[in-house]
C-alpha cells in the first residue's frame, strides 16, 4: 500500500494518492489533471476512486475532468447533492481498494456533507484518516462557510462538528495518522500548524479543539470566535464544485495564448479585460502597463485573486516572467477564473518598444518614512495588514486599511490626498498601490520592506500586545470596524 501527500503551498492544500495492488485513489485533487495522470502512468496503476471530503470553497477541484479522463468513480459522503454523476456513500460504508479498505465516516460540521475517509491497511488495521477540513493539525475547520439563511447558523454547524470529532474521530487509536486537507495559510481555519500531518494521539494532546474535558458550549464558543469573513470567492467555488465547470485543457489553451502589443490592447479595450501583472513586486514597481493590477505569482497568488477580483467570469490578460505563462493560467483556474484570454508576449519591454507609456509606484525606505513623519510631511499612513495584525502593534497615527476589504472601503479615501502604504513585507502593499493607481489614486508611496523594516526604524509604535492576550471582544470589534 502506498500513501503519498501531494501538497500545494500556494493554496496550503493537500491532495492524496493511495494505491494498493494496482488500484489507485486520489483524494481532493486540484483542478489540473496532468500531474495525477502522469503519476498513474508512472506507477502503472488504474484510478478507481476520486474521493471528495466536501464541497471545497477555497479551490475548484479536479474531480470532473479527472473522472472523465480515467473512468474513475467520484465519491462523496452523505448529503452531497450534485448535478453530475457520482456515488454518494453511506456513513460507515466500506469500499475496497486493492487489499486496502476505505471506511466512510460522515463528519458534518465544517459543511453538512463533510466526510472523513478512514484507510485500513491489508491486515485490516486502521492506518490513517483523510479528514479534509474537519480536523486540521492544531485546529478544526471553520463552521461558517455552509450556512443557509434562516436554516443553519455557525453555532449549529459547530455543534455538529463537536459531535463528529468526539463520536467518529477521537475514539480511533492514537497511532492513526491524520492527513488533513489544508495546512497553515489556508482561510478554512484559524490557527493551523505548519505541519501537514500528525498522529491522532498527538493531536488529542495538543489540539485545543480535542481537549477531553471540553464541553460542547466551550467548543462552540472557541471555534466560532474571531472568524474573519470568508473571501468572496468561497461560495462561488463551492457552487462550481457542486454543479460543474469548463474543461481544464480548453481553459489552458485559451489562456496561455501569446498576444502582440496591438492584440493585447485590443483585448483590453474590446473585452474590458483586466490586466494582471504577476511579476515580483520589486520588478513591477519600476515599470508596468498603466491600469495593471499587481498580484505576484511568488506570493499568495490564487487566494488574493479570489479575494479581490469579484467576478469569476472577468476577462483577464496578464504579464509574467517568460516560461511561467501556463502556471498563471493554471493557478487562476484553480480558483475558478477560467476567462483568461492571453498574455503580453515580450512583456513590458515589448510594450515600451512599441512606444507605449509605463507607470511606476514610488517607494521609500522605512528610515525615509521615519524622517518624513518627523518633519510632519506624512499626513496619511495606511497599514494594509489584517485587523488582528494592526491591533497587535502598529505605527502611531496609522490608519488600518486592510487589503482584504479594499473593495468595501474605497469610499474612505480621497484622490487629492497623498497616501503612504505598508504591509508586513511589501507584497500586500504593492497590490494595494496598484489597485489605488488603477482607480485614479496617483499619490501613493509604498514602504519598502513593510512592517519588518518599520519595527527597526525610528518610528513611534503603539504599545505591543501579544495576539494571544487580546480579548476576543477586541478582535471581533476590530474586524467589524473594517469589514
Amino acid at each position: 500500500m502506498k500513501v503519498e501527500q501531494i501538497y500545494t503551498g500556494c493554496l496550503a492544500e493537500a491532495a492524496y494518492y493511495i494505491e494498493s495492488k494496482g488500484e489507485a485513489a486520489i483524494i481532493d485533487p486540484l483542478r489540473e489533471t496532468k500531474p495525477y495522470l502522469d503519476k498513474l502512468e508512472k506507477e502503472g496503476a488504474k484510478l478507481k476512486y476520486i474521493f471528495e471530503t466536501h464541497f471545497h470553497a477555497d479551490f475548484v477541484s479536479g474531480h470532473l475532468d479527472l473522472a472523465q479522463k480515467t473512468g474513475a468513480t467520484i465519491i462523496y459522503g452523505p448529503n452531497a447533492e450534485t448535478t453530475f454523476e457520482k456515488y454518494m456513500a453511506k456513513d460507515e460504508e466500506e469500499l475496497k481498494l486493492g487489499d486496502a479498505t476505505f471506511k466512510i465516516l460522515h463528519t458534518p460540521g465544517h459543511t453538512p456533507e463533510s466526510t472523513t475517509y478512514l484507510l485500513r491497511d491489508e491486515s485490516g488495521k486502521d492506518y490513517a484518516i483523510f479528514s479534509g477540513d474537519t480536523l486540521f493539525i492544531g485546529d478544526v475547520g471553520r463552521p461558517d462557510l455552509a450556512q443557509k439563511s434562516g436554516e443553519l447558523t455557525k453555532e449549529d454547524l459547530a455543534g455538529w462538528l463537536y459531535n463528529s470529532l468526539r463520536t467518529k474521530i477521537m475514539p480511533l487509536a492514537d497511532d492513526v495518522i491524520v492527513y488533513p486537507g489544508h495546512g497553515a495559510g489556508s482561510a478554512c481555519g484559524k490557527s493551523m500548524s505548519s505541519e501537514t500531518w500528525d498522529t491522532l494521539g498527538n493531536q488529542k494532546k495538543t489540539n485545543y479543539a480535542l481537549r477531553a474535558d471540553m464541553t460542547k458550549e466551550e467548543f462552540i464558543a472557541e471555534v466560532t470566535a474571531g472568524l474573519m469573513p470568508p473571501p468572496q470567492y468561497f461560495a462561488k467555488n463551492a457552487k462550481l464544485n457542486k454543479t460543474g465547470y469548463g474543461n481544464i485543457d480548453e481553459v489552458l489553451e485559451k489562456g496561455a495564448l501569446p498576444l502582440t502589443v496591438e492584440e493585447f490592447e485590443a483585448v483590453v479595450e474590446q473585452q474590458e479585460a483586466l490586466i494582471l501583472d504577476t511579476r515580483h513586486e520589486d520588478v513591477f514597481k519600476h515599470g508596468f502597463v498603466p491600469g495593471s493590477i499587481f498580484i505576484g505569482l511568488d506570493g499568495d497568488f490564487a487566494p488574493w485573486v479570489g479575494a479581490l477580483i469579484t467576478d469569476l467570469q472577468q476577462p483577464i490578460v496578464f504579464l509574467t516572467e517568460e516560461g511561467r505563462e501556463e502556471e498563471v493560467v493554471t493557478r487562476l483556474a484553480r480558483v475558478g477564473y477560467d476567462n483568461t484570454l492571453g498574455y503580453l508576449q515580450g512583456g513590458v519591454e515589448a510594450w515600451k518598444a512599441a512606444g507605449k507609456e509605463v507607470d511606476t509606484v514610488s517607494s521609500v525606505t522605512a528610515v525615509e518614512l521615519a524622517e518624513r513623519i518627523q518633519r510632519g510631511s506624512v499626513k496619511k499612513l495606511l497599514d494594509v495588514r489584517k485587523p488582528t495584525e494592526y491591533i497587535s502593534q502598529h505605527a502611531l497615527g496609522a490608519l488600518n486599511f486592510p487589503l482584504d476589504y479594499i473593495n468595501n472601503n474605497m469610499y474612505r479615501l480621497d484622490r487629492n490626498e497623498e497616501y503612504y502604504l505598508h504591509c508586513l513585507g511589501g507584497y500586500r502593499s504593492m497590490i494595494t498601490a496598484s489597485i489605488l493607481k488603477a482607480r485614479g489614486f496617483h499619490n501613493v508611496i509604498d514602504t519598502t520592506g513593510g512592517w519588518h523594516a518599520i519595527e527597526v526604524a525610528d518610528i513611534q509604535l503603539s504599545e505591543y500586545a501579544c495576539p494571544t492576550t487580546l480579548s476576543q471582544e477586541v478582535i471581533d470589534q476590530a474586524i467589524e470596524a473594517v469589514a
